[in-house]
């Protein structure tokens, strides 16, 4: 029987880490579950991974990379910085959607440790960067609004996106998650186009003027 190359038996621990994680959860498995449910020796598990942090970082990391290279692969034949953040949008959104049991694992587990911190400090930094390259260029064309922070713009995409997946896991409706890229988009720029800017509301002075 022919050997299997090294990045099958990678791959193959990483769906059977998947498998065990969504009927457990992440802190009850032990990498023995993982071994028995990928086919493998307990031993093998430490010729790819450390631990057990060191393979749920390497699943969001393996999601994130897929998400990444095709989202930069549109982006080069995007126009506009709207057609960019609507790329970032949709492929953030498909690869998450992709398997539903990831999603679940990424939007509950991951948020209940100090692993996003490892997360946020590593393989979210791109994904982030590739953002604030979209919205300087935005703000520098004159396209999205020069005034805002862009640190904050980058967060409140990323957050609206990732509420977007949270909502999708928890609903008992069945809906293509990828089709909300367009609407979230849309909602999100209405906030950062450049009209001039309306002025504020005056608060009333007296409290007896109010109704």
């Amino acid at each position: 029987m022919a050997r299997k190359p090294e990045g099958d038996k990678r791959r193959q621990i990483l769906e059977g880490a998947v498998a065990v994680f969504a009927q457990k959860g992440y802190f009850t498995a032990r990498v023995s579950d993982i071994a028995g449910s990928a086919g493998v020796a307990d031993g093998t598990i430490y010729l790819y991974f450390k631990n057990k942090e060191d393979i749920i970082v390497s699943l969001f990391a393996d999601v994130l990379e897929r998400h990444l290279a095709r989202a930069k692969e549109e982006i080069e034949g995007a126009r506009t910085p709207r057609r960019k953040l609507l790329a970032i949008a949709r492929h953030h959104l498909a690869a998450l959607s992709e398997r539903r049991d990831v999603a679940i694992l990424f939007q509950t587990e991951l948020r209940q440790s100090t692993l996003m911190s490892r997360l946020s400090s590593k393989e979210l930094r791109s994904y982030f960067e590739l953002l604030s390259k979209v919205i300087e260029e935005g703000q520098g064309t004159g396209a999205f609004r020069p005034e805002l922070p862009r640190s904050l713009v980058v967060q409140s995409f990323f957050g609206a996106l990732d509420e977007l997946v949270t909502s999708w896991i928890l609903s008992p409706t069945h809906y293509n998650l990828v089709d909300l890229a367009e609407p979230v988009t849309d909602l999100f720029l209405g906030g950062l186009d450049a009209r001039p800017k309306r002025p504020r509301t005056k608060r009333l002075a007296k409290s007896g003027d109010r109704k």
